[in-house]
């Protein structure tokens, strides 16, 4: 799966790990996160993450 990061902040999401702290399971893809669900360490919205290699 892809990891995303947040060009404000660079956090990295990543799908193996989710987001437990905002009720991400393990193993979901960035794509299917709810759209309000924001980035834990700056607060921007989903649209601000872009795909990393």
């Amino acid at each position: 799966m892809q990891n995303y990061q947040c060009i404000i902040c660079g956090y990295v999401y990543n799908p193996e790990e989710g987001d437990p702290d905002s009720g991400i399971a393990p193993g979901t893809a960035f794509e299917d996160i709810p759209q309000d669900w924001y980035c834990p360490v700056c607060g921007v919205s989903k649209s601000e993450f872009e795909p990393i290699q």
